[in-house]
Order: structure tokens, then sequence, then C-alpha cells
């Protein structure tokens, strides 16, 4: 229940940043959106059900499956990557790709 808690809270915030026009904070937005889908990602591997990554060698049920932190090492690589492309995007953008202009503004 935890997990699902702060999966939609992460989402929550990642969708209220990205409803902003700022380049900043909707590069932050996608970064809180890449750490809910990491956590909804390791909530599939049965984080209440399962031990340890390395459990005892007579029972095998218990030992957690390693292909959702494969899945979530991937994202986390891939988020990465694309944090820095939007942010070198964000730095070498244009000065008339200001969006916090005011009506007034663009009327004159």
């Amino acid at each position: 229940m935890t997990v699902a808690i702060t999966a939609g809270l992460l989402v929550f915030g990642a969708v209220y940043l990205m409803m902003k026009r700022e380049m900043l904070r909707v590069i932050l937005g996608f970064i809180l959106l890449g750490h809910a889908g990491n956590i909804v990602l390791m909530a599939a591997g049965g984080t209440s059900r399962r031990d340890l990554p390395y459990g005892s060698p007579e029972d095998l049920s218990t030992i957690a499956d390693p292909l959702p932190q494969a899945f979530v090492l991937t994202a986390i690589v891939i988020a990465f990557s694309i944090t820095i492309v939007m942010l070198v995007l964000a730095v070498t953008g244009n000065d008339d790709d200001d969006t916090a202009a005011t009506a007034q503004e663009v009327q004159e």
C-alpha cells in the first residue's frame, strides 16, 4: 500500500510540474515520472512477498525476482541520459523561448 501511495504522489507531482510552462519544471516533472515508473516496476516484482536478493539455498521461493531489478537499473540509465539531453536543450535554447510572458507583454 505504501508503494502505491508513493508512486501516486510522484505521478501527481510530475503532472503538476509538467503543467507549468518553464522548461526546468518540465524536466523535473519528467524526473519524478521516471522515479514513479521505477517504483511501479519494483512493486511488480512483489516487494511484500519476497526476501533479500540472496536468500537461503534451501528455500528458493523467497528469493527476490531479479528481472524487475534489471528493468529498474536500465530505466535509471535511460532516465539519466534523457535528463541530460533535456537539460542541454534547455540551456542552449534561444532567448525568445521565454514562456513566462504576460498577456500585456504579448500585446505590445
